[in-house]
């Protein structure tokens, strides 16, 4: 933590949220996931996945793509909690996991683009 001693006492809020301050693995998970989301394919790919549920081929088809390619994205994603996935056979489904940060995300994807997702 920092030296709190250090701190000018203009007023006593940075002291306070110093003291509620999240840990840097906190931040770093936080910046990972937005360097994550920042590369516009991946961004594509979870807005398509927030408002629905899509095999690899369609996701591929929608961001013309091919699967292997896809497939690496949705693995990233995966790996930071913001997709689930399912098997059926041969296909593997994903749609956006149902984690506190991915629901944010959602949402924060819809203002950002000013849509509503359609009523299933």
């Amino acid at each position: 933590m920092t030296d709190i001693k250090e701190l000018h006492r203009h007023c006593g809020d940075t002291e306070k949220m110093l003291h509620q301050m999240p840990d840097d693995k906190a931040f770093e998970k936080v910046s990972d996931t937005f360097a994550l989301i920042s590369d516009p394919t991946r961004l594509k790919i979870l807005w398509l996945l927030c408002h629905c549920e899509a095999c690899v081929n369609n996701i591929a088809v929608a961001v013309n793509m091919s699967s292997p390619a896809v497939s690496h994205h949705l693995r990233l994603l995966k790996q930071a909690e913001l997709l689930s996935s399912r098997r059926e056979g041969k296909e593997m489904y994903y749609k956006l996991a149902e984690t506190p940060e991915a629901q944010l995300l959602h949402r924060s994807i819809d203002d950002i683009f000013d849509i509503n997702c359609p009523n299933n």
